[in-house]
Parts: structure tokens; sequence; C-alpha cells
């Protein structure tokens, strides 16, 4: 007989996003982090694409109400300890997502913003940019944009340290507790990272370059790690440290496989953590 006194618990992440089917972004790519960093992923699918390493060649989005029942079928059941926002895409998805998670105020939310592909393809139109704006913004724990989408979100175009931090401020405005914009595509031998919050916390995060082909999923793979560290108890700035972390040491394990004939996967299981139990 199965003993029904409950031993332990495991920190849990729910990611909404889209899939892969490459497997180097997206759910796929979270989920790989969120188990290689010892938490139990779960899932809300709101966009199947097809894709691969050379970029994203088709795309269906899924029904609102498919997408609804697939977050509440999660929360409903299993302890969420964060969750972690990807591709939306259509402002109908966002406006479902942003209702559904406004009864959840208690389970801290990753908004990784995707509005373009890796490969340049246009994700996200600029009525759902605006509708993030206003309707999930505000029942955010974190927003982390890379360069092009905090210049979209700013409306200011961002080319130094100095300018990131200004579009903080202009992207805090929105309603978010914090904001992390990710600095990988400035050039240098130096990656900034800047980090802003409510209180008036900021921090810059700093990591060497890193020469690799393979860096298809970083932002989704950061925004998972952050997650599953809150997860796993980390205050937020030490989430974001050890998130950084772990993403510069997958992308450095990664430097020398092959996969596919474009921008490769990082390597996400160079050291797994077996689930943690709480």
């Amino acid at each position: 007989m199965v003993s029904k006194k409950r031993k332990y618990v495991y920190p849990s992440v729910l990611t909404i996003a889209g899939s892969d089917s490459g497997g180097g972004a997206g759910i796929q790519a979270d989920l790989k982090t969120i188990s290689a960093l010892g938490c139990y992923g779960t899932s809300a699918i709101t966009v199947v694409t097809a894709q691969n390493t050379l970029g994203v060649t088709n795309l269906h989005y899924l029904p609102p109400a498919i997408v609804k029942d697939q977050i509440t079928a999660v929360l409903d059941d299993i302890k969420t300890h964060a969750i972690k926002i990807g591709m939306i895409g259509k402002s109908e998805l966002l406006q479902t997502i942003a209702d559904v998670l406004s009864l959840y105020p208690e389970i801290p939310v990753i908004l990784d913003p995707v509005m373009v592909a890796t490969s340049g393809r246009q994700l996200t139109d600029e009525n759902t940019i605006n509708l993030m704006k206003m309707l999930l913004f505000p029942v955010t724990t974190l927003v982390t944009p890379n360069l092009n989408e905090a210049s979209v979100l700013a409306e200011t175009g961002i080319s130094t340290v100095e300018q990131m931090k200004t579009a903080a401020q202009k992207i805090l405005s929105f309603g978010s507790y914090a904001v992390l914009i990710k600095g990988g595509h400035l050039t240098g031998s130096k990656l900034y990272d800047v980090y802003l919050d409510k209180t008036g916390r900021e921090f810059i995060y700093e990591n060497d370059a890193i020469l690799s082909q393979n860096t298809h999923g970083t932002g989704c793979t950061l925004s998972s790690a952050i997650a599953s560290f809150l997860a796993r108890g980390f205050d937020l700035p030490a989430a974001i440290e050890n998130a950084e972390f772990y993403v510069n040491q997958a992308i450095s394990h990664g430097v020398d496989s092959t996969t596919g004939k474009g921008k490769g996967p990082l390597n996400h299981f160079y050291a797994p953590v077996p689930l943690i139990r709480n």
C-alpha cells in the first residue's frame, strides 16, 4: 500500500511558451533547463512552430481556450513555485494569460517578451506589444528583454550600458516589479546585463563573451533558469546571478558540438541536478 503521507515536494516551474520542433528554444529549452536545475517542469503551449537551427518556417497559434485550460489544469492541481512566459504572439492569447495569472498573484512570473526569432522573423505584432505593456507587465515579477526587444518596448535606441539603464527605467514604468535588459548583442569581450527594480536597486551583471555558433535558445534558457532558482528559494538578484552562471556554462560546454546546419543549442545538461526534494 502506498503511504498517504506527503514526504516532500519538488520545486515546480510552469512554462507558458511556444513549441520549437528543433528543440533548441521555446518549451523544449525551458523544460531542459528546469529539469537540469533540479526542478519539476510543467507546460502550456501557446504556439506550435516548424523550426530548426536555420530558422522558423511556419507556425500555428493555439486557441485561447486551449491555452487557458492547460494553465489552469496545472495550477489547480500542481503546487507551482514560479512561472515563465515566453512567446505569446497574439493579443487574444495575451489577454487570456493575463486574466488567468491575475488569479494567482502569489506565484512569481518571469516574462521573456519574445518578439523576434533568432533568424529575424517578427513573432509579435504591435497591438500585442502594447497589450503586453498594459496587461501582462503589471502581473510580472521580472521582464527579461534583449536589446532589440528593450528598444521596441522603451521606444529608444540602445547601444551602451547607460542607454540600457535609461531604457530599464522606462520599461519599469509599465508595471513589472523588475526588469533585466540583456546586453548580449553589444560588441566587446564583456557582456553586461542591467537589472533595475521598484525599490531602486540596480545591478550590472558582467560575463565574458563566448564565441560560439551554438546560442539558439539563450534567452529562453536564461528566463527559465531564473524561474527555477526562484522556485528553489533564491531571492531575485541571486536567482539571476545563478541563472547567468548556468547559461554561461551551458554555452561554454556546447561550443564544440554540431547540431544542424545553423545556430545550434546550448548544452543544458553539462552538470544536471537531481530533482530537489523540499
